[in-house]
């Protein structure tokens, strides 16, 4: 079942910032939060832990691509945290991709549920040009994003991290349970900024997306609480 909150995408640079952005919404008011690696380099885990103790979901959106052992240690790490999920590149390959989830399951305190893991399969910013000049992939980038999705099923993670477009054959290629969550999401209307695929949230729950992400049409907008129960709305209709 696709999750009934859009994932508000927190990309502050101080924690300062959060915090006078989870003020404007109510106690009983229950977020889904992305917390990106600008606030975590800056705030580090005391900033996981204030929005958990909110009541809180957190999505940390650290990206991680390494050498196999390291990215298992830091699974372990971030299992302790209490997110909710985490990800990686699926660029990384299988293999560091089965220790990611596997430091994951060594980390997760007994009684908790192990976070999502997930794994980016080509940033949303990213054209099929760019990807053919800069990362020397001379296939379509639907083929590439297919293939780095099936990789990710492959080394048993719970999804992706991708275009709101690619959703409905990334489930074909994989299963229907496979979790695709989407950024790039704007409503209609909205400014683009500097995604090349986008969507709006009434688009992409058609198509299939199970989560979306959405930062700035919420956080700089007039309103954001208003701001985010529209698109919430949109979201769920």
């Amino acid at each position: 079942m696709p999750e009934n909150r859009p994932v508000i995408a927190l990309d502050f640079a101080e924690f300062s910032e959060v915090k006078d952005f989870l003020e404007q919404f109510a106690p009983n008011e229950h977020l889904y939060i992305k917390l990106g690696m600008e606030l975590f380099y800056t705030a580090g885990p005391q900033v996981v832990y204030y929005v958990k103790s909110l009541g809180h979901r957190v999505f940390l959106d650290l990206k991680l691509h390494d050498i196999p052992n390291t990215v298992e240690s830091s699974m372990r790490v971030l299992a302790r945290l209490g997110v909710d999920m985490v990800n990686v590149h699926a660029a990384g390959g299988v293999e560091m991709m089965k220790a990611a989830r596997r430091g994951l399951e060594l980390g997760t305190p007994a009684g908790r549920e192990r976070p999502l893991l997930i794994a980016v399969t080509q940033l949303t910013s990213t054209s099929e040009e760019i990807m053919q000049e800069d990362q020397q992939i001379m296939t379509s980038l639907e083929a590439s994003v297919i293939h780095y999705a099936q990789k990710t099923a492959e080394a048993g993670l719970d999804g992706v991290v991708c275009s709101a477009h690619e959703v409905e054959k990334i489930k074909a290629a994989t299963s229907p349970d496979f979790i695709c969550l989407t950024p790039g999401i704007r409503p209609v209307g909205s400014n683009k900024g500097d995604q090349k695929r986008v969507m709006t949230p009434q688009q992409a729950r058609k198509i299939g997306s199970d989560y979306i992400v959405v930062g700035r049409p919420i956080t700089q907008a007039a309103d954001p609480v208003a701001a985010y129960h529209t698109i919430k709305e949109e979201w769920n209709q």
